[in-house]
């Protein structure tokens, strides 16, 4: 079959164009290598909160404007987007980075640790980039000066710095979905949004994605239990908020294990925390249940919801107590959109190596880049961080954490290829 014209001009854009413009993007990508370590140890150094990140906001706003950018601060509380236009008309592009630390004290020996402390929720804590955040931002900064250099390329790339992915404190807005409601999407309107995470546990050198949902949905939820005190010797003088717990656990697990198509999607259901009372002989009045519902599946969710707002009160009734339940809205699926996965896929290869790109199964872990997702189509993939001598890394989220820098770099041209690829396609 003979090719046709706009198979032709395909060809044409995306191998022959942009070949020369990506040699000197090889060599200025390989060149800001130094520079990308330098950020992400300051920052690291330098952690700071959901919407608190205001010293890091600063810092990335004098870099975006030192590369004669638009500028945008003060979205989302703290949030800072660049645009870059290329030079002739065309699509627009978001690229996206999370910028917020963790309440974590750090426990890894660096030159550059973090000894930043605080009070979080009233406990005094340190402060610590525990899910690499600090890369993300790196990354990011690392892209912007290698294409504001190369804007040979149609249409135009928003760079978005976004505040809060670990969540806003208490009684607070933030993160993606505050972005979106302040329309970081839009003017001008972005066709399509590219997200990665460097992965503790993932080797360095290779990018792994997922068409579909890549990462749950996360729901936290709060149940309360009114029962009646009594003497722990005359149990029947009063109704036990615990016992009523208790089987209220029991009967949510059945929610996964007994209704839940696992065939079709992984469905993760967790018990936090269960508080009630305050001595041995004292049957208490009331019982506190908070706990997190995760779902891979818009209509697992709808029916699991569902579910646990039926079975709680009806359990407690059976034990004559009564229960309330609320659940929050929470993070939505992380969902590649298929057609946008598929159309990028070689974009990933030639960045890491056809060898060096897996696709891997659904991770109940969330992200907040799914508001985004939600609004345009958008690819999120992970990239390696564990360095080859490390045979036991340490999980995100904890005092251990630690990153090989060297796998950095591969980010940066993941993204530079990505943003090129993308916008030189007809």
């Amino acid at each position: 079959m003979k090719p046709t014209i706009s198979t032709l001009l395909f060809i044409f854009t995306i191998v022959f164009v942009p070949a020369t413009t990506m040699a000197q993007m090889s060599q200025d990508i390989a060149n800001i290598e130094n520079k990308v370590i330098e950020w992400r140890r300051y920052f690291h150094e330098n952690p700071e909160l959901s919407n608190r990140e205001f010293n890091t906001a600063k810092k990335i706003a004098e870099h975006l404007n030192a590369l004669g950018m638009e500028v945008q601060t003060e979205i989302a509380k703290t949030g800072v987007v660049g645009i870059l236009k290329g030079n002739r008309p065309g699509k627009v592009l978001a690229l996206r980075a999370d910028i917020d630390a963790l309440p974590v004290t750090e426990r890894v020996d660096l030159p550059f640790k973090s000894e930043v402390t605080t009070t979080f929720r009233g406990v005094e804590t340190g402060v610590m980039h525990a899910c690499g955040h600090d890369t993300h931002i790196a990354i990011l900064m690392g892209v912007a000066e290698v294409l504001s250099k190369n804007n040979d390329f149609a249409g135009t790339i928003k760079f978005i710095f976004q505040p809060a992915e670990e969540g806003a404190p208490p009684g607070e807005e933030g993160g993606a979905e505050l972005m979106v409601k302040e329309n970081v999407l839009k003017n001008p309107d972005v066709d399509a949004i590219f997200g990665l995470h460097i992965g503790a546990q993932q080797p360095i050198g290779t990018i792994a994605y997922k068409p579909g949902g890549i990462m749950a949905a996360s729901q936290s939820f709060e149940i309360n239990i009114k029962g009646k005190q009594t003497h722990g010797s005359m149990p029947w003088g009063g109704v036990d908020p615990i016992m009523a717990g208790v089987k209220i656990i029991d009967g949510l697990q059945t929610l996964i294990s007994r209704e839940s198509p696992l065939t079709q999607e992984a469905a993760v259901l967790s018990i936090g925390k269960f508080s009630s009372g305050v001595r041995s002989n004292i049957i208490p009045e009331e019982a506190k249940i908070i706990g997190t519902l995760r779902t891979l599946d818009r209509d697992m969710q709808k029916m699991i919801n569902r579910r646990m707002e039926e079975m709680v009160p009806a359990i407690a009734k059976v034990y004559r107590a009564e229960a309330t339940i609320d659940i929050e809205k929470g993070y939505p699926i992380t969902y590649n959109d298929p057609q946008l996965t598929a159309q990028m896929l070689p974009s990933l290869n030639k960045a890491a190596g056809d060898d060096r790109v897996v696709e891997i199964k659904a991770i109940t872990g969330a992200e907040d880049f799914s508001f985004f997702a939600e609004e345009v189509p958008g690819l999120y993939f992970f990239l390696g961080g564990k360095a080859p001598d490390d045979d036991n890394p340490a999980p995100h989220h904890t005092p251990d954490f630690r990153i090989d820098e060297a796998g950095m770099l591969l980010g940066v041209k993941a993204f530079v290829q990505l943003s090129m690829d993308y916008l030189n396609t007809p």
